[in-house]
């Protein structure tokens, strides 16, 4: 690992690994087949992107969209990393810059689409390169009965197999069957050195609500989150396009996104995502994955996600840069009849429907979960929280529960003696003793349970019926207009063998009681956050590139935190790498500062980068003060930048020591050799 720390800090600007990453990297660098399960924001792309550098052949890495590749390819170049990719956006500049890399053996990061392994000769190419590492990024797509199955990822495990090297796959979303899929289709069944580095996001404040004029709901959320990036999910293109309209004339800077849209409004909309702060995305699922965006502040459902791993995925995308961020899900009984007939009209088989099923009521026990949201959703992956998490709207806000099993029994038995014909709002009428036409026509009024239910309003009712749907007691069958019908489940409560604990759901929980995303930077220093934002954006707009790859936020609200004066204060921040220092240091120093910043050597900004400019400095002003010697009155003589950039480098302890750095002939080391060497001692 020791190579590999300079690497971290010159070319990623990190001056530590994050949790979990230090074991990954060094089993990827010892050439081991990994297989990595990490957190989203938890640093996957580093532990292939770092191992693939110290080496001389080429990583490559297979990636599900354009998009995200795209941007890690422009995030590495920005680094100084030679990097490309292959796709079918590619220009013609770009695909002949990748081929003259990999002629020249420069080449370090190859990223291809899955769909171009079915090309005939993809597999040769890659081959006649050189390849020394596969990294299969997003990985779960492999599972064919996963959320977010790719077929052409069936084919990764046969190019490993033709080119005999290291496989190594990053996911943040398998439960313990799409591990064993993975291990099947992309290691051919032999154990790759496994990885589960835990699914919490414990900056994630996870929050459900049942829908009470839901378009109310999600633009009261969005206009009191004004000014911050998120990702609102629903269900439908026109949905989308009608929910980012409210938005807009509701003040809040907002686009839609879909699959039904021209491919280059879909690339506008995108492009406009990652460079412009503050605007939020109403899309499809269609938008997401590729998603890179590190400062996106929440993320909310408009309608039920599919299943627990489509749920945490999305919500995934927010607070990728470790900072709070909040999700929140609306969800009511049409979004559960919705999923339940989806499943039901697919063309899988029974026992996968079934599956299904049981993945969608894990969901819904989420959403209806009466104790901490977070160990309810980490049980699901296998993982165990001690401790509520403290930071769900069921942990800030403790909701009540009561015994529901009478209550239950009572709308049980009424599915049952209407036959299991009837939807809730039949059902409920019955409950109620309403002598509807309805109910009068099938003769319900003379039903024993008719009119058992007064006690509870219409509303209360309709609440409970979701409770039940959710817990997949009742479940609406489409064949038959989404008719309420008992499942295998509810048999034992409705005979009395089993009790019914459920959450007093209150439909008028004020969103006020939930918790905001703390400000990032203090009131004082918004106008240098907002100023550092604004030349950030002057920068990614020039560059035809993510705001994110100039700066992520993190490292702006660093520069707002520490207000670096110097080129050696700038290059000990978080984030910042030699490259991006030479690049970008003297014109964020300009905008903290207000003064304009000289230029610098580049030797010396490869110092500061190192946090030696300080040292460099001393060896300078030594190197003048005795360049006429010690007297003034010897012939003068001059020690240049380079040279003291090696020796600040270096950092040698004797005269033999700096008598061997290039640059440093006899005469330099009797004259400025004591001082250098005092100076060095001394730390600068």
């Amino acid at each position: 690992m020791s190579d590999l720390a300079p690497l971290l800090s010159s070319v990623f600007g990190f001056s530590a690994f994050r949790p979990g990453q230090t074991e990954i990297v060094e089993a990827v660098a010892a050439g081991e087949d990994v297989l990595a399960i990490m957190p989203t924001g938890g640093g996957k792309s580093l532990c292939y992107q770092l191992p693939a550098l110290a080496r001389d052949n080429i990583t490559v890495v297979i990636s599900p969209l354009i998009a995200l590749m795209r941007d890690q390819v422009r995030a590495l170049k920005a680094a100084g990393v030679t990097a490309g990719h292959l796709t079918s956006a590619n220009t013609e500049e770009e695909t002949d810059e990748v081929f003259d890399a990999i002629e020249a053996g420069t080449l370090r990061l190859l990223y291809i689409a899955p769909e171009r392994l079915a090309a005939g000769g993809t597999e040769r190419l890659l081959r006649r390169a050189g390849v020394g590492m596969i990294a299969v990024d997003e990985a779960h797509c492999v599972s064919q009965w996963g959320h977010d199955f790719r077929p052409d990822y069936l084919r990764i495990g046969e190019l490993r197999a033709a080119l005999g090297c290291q496989m190594t796959a990053f996911t943040a979303t398998a439960d313990a069957e799409t591990r064993a899929e993975i291990v099947e289709r992309l290691f051919a069944g032999q154990e790759p050195r496994t990885f589960l580095q835990g699914f919490d996001r414990p900056n994630l404040t996870l929050a459900f609500l049942p829908k009470d004029q839901p378009r109310r709901q999600l633009l009261d959320y969005a206009v009191a989150r004004k000014g911050r990036s998120g990702i609102i999910y629903a269900a439908s293109r026109k949905k989308t396009e009608s929910l980012a309209q409210a938005l807009r004339e509701a003040g809040v800077a907002a686009i839609s996104y879909h699959a039904g849209m021209d491919p280059d409004d879909r690339r506008e909309a995108e492009a406009q995502f990652q460079t412009e702060d503050g605007l939020v995305v109403v899309a499809t699922i269609a938008f997401g994955m590729g998603v890179d965006k590190p400062d996106i502040r929440y993320v909310l459902h408009a309608d039920l996600p599919k299943s627990v791993e489509s749920y945490y995925q999305e919500i995934g995308r927010a607070g990728r840069d470790g900072d709070p961020a909040e999700t929140l899900t609306l969800y009511g009984p049409d979004d559960i009849r919705l999923r339940r007939a989806q499943i039901e009209e697919g063309l899988a088989p029974p026992e996968r429907k079934q599956a299904d099923h049981a993945r969608l009521n894990t969901l819904l026990a989420l959403a209806e979960a009466p104790i901490c949201r977070r160990q309810t959703l980490l049980a699901y992956f296998g993982e165990v929280l001690a401790e509520p998490c403290g930071n769900c709207d069921l942990c800030l806000e403790k909701p009540e529960t009561f015994d529901a099993t009478e209550v239950a029994r009572k709308a049980l038995s009424t599915v049952f003696r209407a036959d299991e014909m009837y939807g809730a709002g039949h059902l409920i009428d019955i409950l109620r003793g309403e002598e509807t036409d309805k109910v009068r026509a099938r003769g319900h009024e003379s039903l024993s349970t008719f009119g058992i239910g007064r006690e509870f309003s219409n509303k209360q009712w309709q609440t409970l019926f979701r409770q039940l749907m959710a817990l997949d007691l009742v479940r609406p069958d489409p064949s038959r207009m989404n008719a309420l019908r008992l499942t295998e489940a509810a048999r034992p409560v409705l005979r009395g063998e089993q009790s019914l604990t459920l959450r007093k759901d209150s439909l008028t929980r004020r969103d006020a009681k939930r918790p905001r995303v703390e400000a990032l930077v203090q009131a004082e220093d918004e106008p240098l956050l907002w100023a550092l934002k604004s030349k950030r954006r002057e920068l990614a707009e020039a560059a035809r590139a993510p705001a994110y790859v100039i700066f992520p936020d993190r490292t702006l609200v660093a520069m707002v935190e520490a207000k670096p004066r110097t080129l050696d204060e700038f290059g000990r921040l978080p984030g910042v790498g030699t490259k991006k220092l030479e690049k970008f240091g003297r014109v964020f120093l300009e905008v903290i500062t207000g003064e304009a910043e000289p230029e610098a050597h580049p030797a010396k900004i490869k110092a500061a980068a190192r946090g030696d400019a300080a040292l460099i400095d001393r060896l300078q002003e030594i190197a003048r003060d005795l360049a006429y010697g010690i007297d003034g009155t010897q012939k003068r003589l001059d020690c240049p930048m380079a040279t003291l950039a090696r020796i600040a480098e270096a950092k040698p302890a004797t005269p033999d020591e700096l008598a061997r750095t290039r640059g440093m002939d006899d005469a330099r080391v009797e004259r400025f050799g004591p001082g250098f060497l005092d100076a060095i001692a001394q730390g600068g």
